[in-house]
């Protein structure tokens, strides 16, 4: 009997130690850098961005709808805007909302996600935070040479990369609007005390990788999540001067506590306020909420809405609102 109380004991011990250890395991802190180190002119900018473009056409593993789009008006603007989109999607998803600005005489920049827009579906399973964080980086340094002031929108996963790409020194990135950001799961999903394992776990892929009914890899997730982790802590102030987020109260995704949290720290690190607006639920527009074709003149209106929030306007239109 004694043997076996001793294995028992033993073996809740290892378990103990083994959850300890998924805690204390120190998430990696790397965080964006925007290279190269000089700016980009205009012509080298859009040299690269058709590069990158022409690249993907030449790739027949890449879906011709999902290639990364530039939209220019040939030559520096004052305004530029840079596109991130969401987790297993692509620069399609930004069809509308890049022409609204395109039309309002910014040139932009929807580059494809690392892993993204591929003949093979299940690709972005593999999607590493390193190659994210480059992508970002890389994508940036290429919008910055398109126009005077630069801004990032960014819409789930893409969100953390925009809010990163908000905190990197420099002053680079002057508006930041943040689309269904995902800083942490739906706490229905995920719950918070769960949220480090799965980084770990599956971030590292120590366990083998598991999708959900969405399509969603858990070891993809848990990179954008190691990023959203790896924000400077307290945020820095680089300069941003507006600041929004647009969250939906149907979106079954995101910790919507978190979505305007993160964000907030990084509005009041800039001495700006934080515009948040909750769409009405009516719409019934769920995580992506630039999934708006269906809404016809609605759906415009929003897109409208998104912009006038990311250049720090203040519009009435009936949809929740609260400056933070």
């Amino acid at each position: 009997m004694p043997e076996i109380i001793a294995l028992i004991v033993g073996g809740l011990a290892l378990v103990v130690a083994a959850v300890a250890g998924l805690y204390l395991w120190p998430i990696r802190r790397r965080e964006l850098r925007v290279a190269p180190a000089h700016p980009l002119d205009f012509d080298t900018a859009t040299r690269a961005a058709k590069a990158i473009i022409a690249a993907e056409a030449a790739d027949p593993e890449v879906r011709p709808e999902s290639r990364s789009r530039l939209l220019s008006h040939g030559s520096r603007t004052g305004k530029v805007v840079l596109l991130l989109h969401g987790y297993t999607l692509a620069p399609d998803q930004y069809d509308g909302l890049a022409e609204e600005f395109f039309d309002r005489g910014y040139n932009v920049w929807i580059p494809r996600a690392p892993q993204h827009g591929t003949v093979d579906r299940r690709a972005h399973h593999r999607v590493e935070a390193g190659e994210l964080r480059t992508y970002a980086a890389q994508a940036l340094a290429v919008a910055a040479g398109l126009g005077d002031e630069v801004g990032v929108v960014g819409i789930s996963g893409g969100a953390v990369l925009a809010a990163g790409l908000a905190q990197v020194p420099g002053n680079v990135v002057r508006h930041l609007l943040l689309l269904s950001p995902f800083f942490g799961p739906d706490p229905r999903q995920a719950p918070a005390f769960a949220v480090k394992p799965l980084i770990v776990l599956y971030g590292r892929r120590i366990l083998p990788d598991r999708v959900t009914s969405r399509g969603y890899s858990l070891s993809a997730v848990a990179q954008y999540l190691t990023i959203a982790r790896s924000l400077p802590n307290p945020p820095r102030r680089t300069g941003l001067r507006t600041a929004a987020v647009v969250i939906s109260p149907l979106d079954g995704v995101v910790d919507r506590i978190a979505a305007v949290t993160v964000p907030r720290r990084i509005a009041d690190a800039n001495a700006i306020p934080l515009q948040v607006r909750t769409l009405p639920q009516v719409l019934g527009v769920g995580h992506n909420i630039l999934n708006l074709a269906a809404l016809g003149a609605e759906g415009s209106e929003l897109r409208r809405l998104y912009i006038a929030l990311y250049e720090g306007e203040t519009a009435q239109d009936g949809v929740s609102s609260g400056r933070e």
